[in-house]
């Protein structure tokens, strides 16, 4: 496994990048004051983590993971309220996957952890045709095994590490290849109603986490079974997003805050807007039932006129 880390203190990247270090270290502190402005506003504004909450962090070993534990524990430091953290990982038997890495690192930082082992690699690999996209099928045994495991040690809330990016990325996605209109919620509950899911880092770029990444000395753990599909729909959504914000800056944030701000009677689902509901100002006039003039007597186009 090729593992990426960052170790250089910010001054020394300052230097490396040719950025006076004192500006860099501004910088720095002024998109980590950012990073958790954010999400402590998401955990606000959807009512994330309440007082005694039992929080599973699901650590996956890339950037997103590690920099949402890291920005809930220091918010934890001056909470209003008192929530437990865990950090849980799960080892899908992927080759060179170092399984030393995240315990000595977790054993670092001081918290609580669990490292469960399924070999979900094995199922993907012989049920998954050869060229076909893996992603589905992983997602789901990884989110069963978790899902499980955070009912049978009481956990009241499960923390996944989804960014704004991702959220803008899956609307897209359903969009053009599921035809509705959906993304990933900041909070919801499982389908099988036994677990409530959160996504602290809702409100955080893309661009901002890997920035942040670069200088915090995360041992970034890449996924060898998805990681290697070129081809993604993800991807292809990913780069026309990119392109869109590099042409048109702040448009992938915009995009974002209309999920927060959405008119149903400005769109065309029967099942959020009672359209039929709707008549003319002459509704004693109108029929009882909204079709009913289709099942009537043909007008002719004539007297319509008249």
């Amino acid at each position: 496994m090729v593992m990426r880390r960052y170790t250089a203190r910010p001054a020394a990247v300052g230097l490396i990048m040719g950025v006076d270090p004192r500006h860099f270290e501004l910088e720095l502190r002024k998109r980590e004051k950012r990073l958790r402005r954010l999400v402590g506003q998401a955990i606000a504004d959807y009512q994330m983590i309440e007082q005694g909450d039992k929080v599973m962090v699901c650590l996956s070993g890339g950037k997103d993971s590690y920099a949402m534990l890291d920005i809930l524990l220091k918010l934890r430091e001056k909470a209003p309220v008192h929530f437990e953290l865990e950090a849980v990982h799960l080892d899908q038997k992927q080759p060179d996957y170092s399984p030393d890495v995240l315990p000595n690192y977790l054993r670092k930082l001081g918290v609580p952890f669990h490292i469960l082992e399924q070999d979900t690699y094995s199922v993907v690999k012989r049920v998954v045709p050869e060229h076909k996209t893996m992603c589905g099928l992983c997602s789901r045994l990884r989110r069963g095994a978790l899902y499980t495991f955070a009912q049978e040690q009481g956990f009241t809330k499960i923390a996944l590490g989804h960014h704004r990016d991702d959220l803008v990325e899956t609307l897209f996605l359903n969009m053009f290849h599921g035809s509705r209109l959906s993304s990933m919620p900041p909070k919801l509950r499982s389908d099988d109603g036994r677990n409530v899911v959160i996504r602290p880092l809702a409100y955080v770029s893309e661009a901002d986490l890997i920035a942040h990444a670069e200088v915090a000395g995360y041992p970034i753990m890449p996924c060898n079974l998805c990681g290697s599909q070129d081809n993604l729909q993800r991807q292809s959504i990913k780069q026309m997003l990119q392109d869109w914000e590099s042409q048109f800056p702040g448009r992938v944030e915009n995009i974002a805050r209309s999920m927060q701000s959405v008119r149903p009677s400005q769109l065309a689902d029967r099942e959020l807007f009672n359209f039929a509901s709707l008549i003319g100002t002459t509704a004693a006039a109108a029929p009882k039932k909204p079709n009913d003039w289709m099942i009537g007597k043909t007008i002719p186009i004539q007297s319509a006129v008249d």
